[in-house]
């Protein structure tokens, strides 16, 4: 008989996605309760969406029942909340916590319905926080993704408090960088609980990865006779800093004027639009909205450099298919990048801050062909060593089976 894993996650994501896959194919049944709209994914035995922390309002693709519901107040809250994304973190620092609470019903009413063996929720705001209340007969597993510990657990008083009663309660914890693993301790995680350093999708299909078509550009003008950086963190305020990576574009182009940027999750960002018209390089920055992610792998194949000017994060899933495919990485020199990254070696680690020193590093990357060469190979190697789904999925099934009777 199979064991069934209840997932709390951002069902719209592909990291929560490829994740729902990874352990599918390790011979999981899976339900997902999903804290933003969405339609579900395939194959799953029990689905529900729970909106946490004004998920509503979230400037992502809505699923289409969600789309029926939504009025015209609705619409321009998104709208105003994309445009004021920081001020939006910040109430949902200080209000978010505050929905924890008013799911609990709807949450224990679901698990008594499709009574897992196991409950993971892959990030701790907020689906840890709502995990939390998991009873004590069954195993409850958190996971942080991304900046979870190092950001947004000290975003406000009741975050630190949510944030240490998610990680007291939990039973074991996933995460994508050994920084995190040992910080968990220190904000309530007991040192005798299982845990597991892994990518936060649960690995990489390669293989899918390298049968991706080739990027078109044409339906986005892009010349295709230049130099691609390619940036797809998207808008993350506080942690990505792409007010930097704007500013490092003049500098780029004036020594390289046959170079373009390119940044999907960002056409319909207000600020984004701001920043491009600033640097009076418009017509060599290509703001792209969300691109599926075989089209996002083609890109990272075309591309040259791959760019992500973050102070807060993860190991993000992007910098690891961005090396997969060849694509050369210049990020933040911070705890999470270095293991990925070695200055000069396989990348380039600047301080995020800097918009000069940003510049510097795409020049340098976009000068080095013979670095960009010698570095393909050594992340691809890295990649299927560490971060493929052949490495990763017999850990995982490892990991999983300490908490299965």
């Amino acid at each position: 008989m199979k064991s069934h894993l209840l997932i709390i996650a951002d069902g719209r994501s592909p990291t929560t996605r490829s994740w729902i896959d990874n352990t599918r194919t390790l011979g999981y049944d899976i339900s997902l309760i999903s804290t933003y709209p969405c339609e579900p994914p395939q194959g799953l035995c029990h689905f529900t969406i729970l909106p946490l922390a004004f998920s509503r309002l979230s400037s992502g693709k809505p699923s289409d029942e969600s789309k029926k519901a939504a009025k015209g107040h609705t619409k321009l809250l998104r709208n105003l909340a994309r445009r004021f994304s920081s001020l939006t973190q910040r109430l949902r620092y200080y209000l978010g916590p505050l929905t924890i609470s008013f799911k609990k019903k709807d949450f224990l009413t679901f698990l008594r319905t499709v009574q897992p063996d196991l409950v993971h929720a892959l990030r701790i705001p907020f689906e840890g926080m709502l995990g939390a209340y998991t009873p004590s007969g069954i195993p409850f597993l958190a996971a942080t993704w991304g900046n979870d510990l190092t950001l947004h657990a000290n975003g406000s008083f009741l975050m630190r408090q949510y944030t240490r009663r998610c990680l007291f309660r939990a039973n074991g914890l996933t995460a994508d960088t050994h920084r995190d693993l040992a910080l968990a301790q220190k904000w309530g995680l007991s040192p005798t609980a299982p845990t597991l350093m892994v990518p936060g999708s649960g690995g990489l299909n390669l293989d899918a990865i390298r049968s991706s078509h080739d990027f078109d550009p044409d339906p986005f003008c892009i010349p295709p006779k230049s130099f691609w950086v390619v940036n797809p963190r998207g808008l993350r305020p506080g942690s990505v800093h792409q007010d930097v990576f704007f500013a490092a574009i003049p500098k780029v182009l004036s020594q390289h004027p046959d170079t373009v940027f390119i940044c999907p999750g960002l056409a319909d960002i207000e600020q984004a639009k701001a920043w491009a018209a600033a640097t009076g390089c418009e017509h060599r920055i290509f703001l792209l909205p969300n691109l599926p992610q075989p089209e996002l792998w083609a890109l990272f194949k075309r591309s040259q450099v791959f760019v992500s000017p973050s102070s807060h994060d993860g190991t993000p899933n992007s910098l690891l298919e961005a090396m997969a495919c060849s694509c050369f990485p210049v990020v933040g020199n911070i705890d999470s990048m270095r293991p990925w990254v070695e200055d000069s070696k396989n990348g380039l680690l600047v301080n995020p801050l800097d918009a000069e020193a940003l510049a510097s590093a795409i020049l340098t990357a976009l000068d080095s062909p013979h670095l960009r060469r010698k570095a393909a190979d050594y992340n691809l190697g890295t990649i299927k060593n560490q971060a493929s789904q052949t490495a990763t999925q017999p850990r995982i099934n490892q990991f999983y089976s300490q908490f299965l009777r």
